[in-house]
């Protein structure tokens, strides 16, 4: 199963694009409902290793579970 990034959490950081072994994490288009850029992981390429979440700095900003509710895409 894939991790979520939680649009409305993500601030942009981006220390998960660098760090995902197989670059399944892009830029949403736009901002978010906090006004700031955020980033969202494709479901479909996602190898489910938790990278993404020991380096993010935003706690809650992904969960270890696939919530297309709480992730936009674009």
């Amino acid at each position: 199963m894939a991790h979520t990034i939680v649009s409305d959490v993500c601030e942009g950081v981006a220390d998960c694009v660098d760090a995902c072994p197989v670059a399944c994490i892009d830029q949403g288009d736009g901002k978010n409902s906090k006004g700031t850029d955020y980033f969202w992981i494709n479901f479909d390429n996602c190898i489910d290793c938790g990278i993404c979440l020991q380096v993010c700095p935003l706690e809650g900003a992904i969960l270890a579970e696939e919530r297309s509710d709480l992730q936009k895409r674009r």
